[in-house]
C-alpha cells in the first residue's frame, strides 16, 4: 500500500507545483510585457525633438541664387542696358525662365527704364525641344505704347535675357493671353521665335543687384544670334 501510495503522491505534489508555477507566469506576463517594452527615460521624447530639429534645417538654410543678365532701356540713350541681379535658382528650366521674366517686369533696381508694363503678368513660359521658349504674358504687355524702337526694345529685352543666360533657350517666341500675336504694338513681328539681337545694347553691364541671400553663381551666356527684323 505504501509504495503504490507514495508515487500517486509524487504525481500530485508535481501536478500541483506545475499549476502554481503556470499561474504564476499568467499572472505576471503583462508585468513583464510592460518592463520589456518600456521605453528608456528620456527617449520618447527624442523621436519628436529629431522631427522638430529637422523641420527647422531648411529655414536656417542658405538659399541658392544665380547671376543673370536682365535688359532693360537705356535712361539717357537709345538702347539696352545689362542689370546684372542675383536670383533664386530653379532646376525646372521652365520656372527659371519665369522667374527671369518676372524679374524684368518689377523693372531696374539701378536707374534704367523699364520695357515693359508693371501690371504685366507672366503666365506661363515653356520650352520645346528645339529649344524655342515660349514665352505667355497677359495682355498689358500690349498696352505700353510707344513707337516702334520702344516696342523693339521692349520685345528684345525679353529675347535677350532668356537666350543670353540660358544656353538651352535658342529662340524666343511672345504670346499674349494664351495666343500667338502679329506685334505687340504694331511694328515688331511677333509670328514667328525671335533670335537675340545684341545690336540694341547701349552700354556696358551694369552693376549686380541682388540683394541677401547668398552668393550667387553666373549663368553662362551664348553667343549672339543674327537679329530679326522689325516688322514695317
Amino acid at each position: 500500500m505504501n509504495v503504490n501510495w507514495r508515487p500517486s503522491r509524487a504525481n500530485l505534489l508535481t501536478g500541483l507545483g506545475l499549476l502554481v508555477l503556470l499561474a504564476v507566469v499568467v499572472l505576471a506576463a503583462p508585468r513583464w510585457s510592460r518592463l520589456l517594452t518600456r521605453t528608456v527615460p528620456g527617449e520618447e521624447t527624442a523621436p519628436e525633438e529629431r522631427r522638430e530639429a529637422r523641420e527647422e534645417e531648411p529655414a536656417g538654410a542658405v538659399e541658392r541664387r544665380i547671376n543673370v543678365k536682365l535688359f532693360f532701356q537705356a535712361a539717357d540713350r537709345p538702347g539696352l542696358v545689362m542689370e546684372e541681379r542675383a536670383v533664386p535658382f530653379s532646376g525646372d528650366l521652365a520656372a527659371q525662365l519665369k522667374a527671369v521674366v518676372a524679374e524684368l517686369v518689377q523693372g531696374s533696381k539701378a536707374g534704367l527704364l523699364p520695357t515693359l508694363p508693371p501690371e504685366t503678368k507672366v503666365l506661363e513660359v515653356f520650352v520645346s525641344a528645339r529649344g524655342v521658349a515660349y514665352v505667355d504674358l497677359s495682355k498689358e504687355a500690349a498696352g505700353s505704347g510707344g513707337g516702334s524702337h520702344d516696342e523693339l526694345l521692349s520685345v528684345y529685352s525679353i529675347v535677350n535675357s532668356l537666350t543670353a543666360n540660358f544656353p538651352a533657350v535658342k529662340r524666343v517666341q511672345i504670346l499674349v493671353d494664351d495666343r500667338p500675336v502679329e506685334t505687340l504694338a504694331g511694328h515688331v513681328d511677333l509670328t514667328r521665335p525671335l533670335t537675340a539681337d545684341m545690336t540694341l545694347l547701349a552700354s556696358v553691364t551694369v552693376a549686380p543687384a541682388g540683394g541677401p541671400g547668398g552668393a550667387a553663381s553666373p549663368a553662362p551666356a551664348v553667343s549672339p544670334a543674327a537679329p530679326a527684323a522689325p516688322r514695317s
